[in-house]
């Protein structure tokens, strides 16, 4: 990050590269909604080459990324929150090239059945309902902590509290989600780690 602020281009790529995918996942998690997590991360590298002059050595530097990370994020719900658009898809779907003579598609005999991949995405869109329903620096605390594979320390940083008030949030947060979660959980058990 010196040389970066120094106007190293070569090292700023080397960071975009290494911390692309991990900002993406974090961003997801916040708004989830793919291409916007792409843009979003996109920004996010920009403001992180704006802002290279205020990184300080005695912050890490995941800590200086992922606070410019939520911070843009967090600005992109609310103004979703305060300008909802209507959606601009309308009309007749989009034909897939692999349909059939009669406009169904050709079943793909290495895909999962019809029924199973209505269960994942029954599942998925539970666990992103668990997820947006979770206070924000719950939900915040619990994607720094699964993909931004930052230390409590770092997240408190990140989050403007303590390491014991992050370990609370994060552990409310799994609480919380396993609450909600277990009905549709085939084992009943859950597994923070997953």
């Amino acid at each position: 990050m010196q040389r970066v602020c120094e106007g190293d281009i070569a090292a700023f790529e080397g960071l975009v590269e290494r911390w692309k995918t991990p900002v993406v996942r974090f961003v997801f998690r916040l708004l989830p909604d793919p291409d916007e997590a792409e843009d979003l991360a996109q920004a996010v590298f920009v403001q992180l080459w704006k802002t290279a002059g205020r990184y300080t050595r005695r912050a890490r530097f995941s800590t200086f990324l992922f606070t410019i990370a939520r911070n843009l994020t967090l600005n992109e719900v609310r103004r979703r929150v305060r300008h909802p658009a209507d959606s601009l898809e309308g009309g007749r779907p989009a034909t897939d090239d692999a349909e059939g003579d009669e406009g169904r598609p050709i079943p793909d005999p290495g895909q999962p059945a019809a029924d199973e991949l209505a269960q994942r995405a029954e599942l998925t869109a539970k666990i992103d309902e668990a997820l947006a329903a979770l206070p924000e620096k719950q939900r915040t605390a619990l994607a720094l902590c699964r993909e931004g594979e930052l230390s409590y320390e770092e997240i408190a940083d990140v989050l403007g509290t303590t390491v014991p008030a992050t370990k609370s949030l994060i552990h409310r947060a799994r609480e919380t989600l396993k609450g909600r979660l277990k009905p549709y959980l085939a084992s009943g058990d859950w597994d923070p780690a997953a």
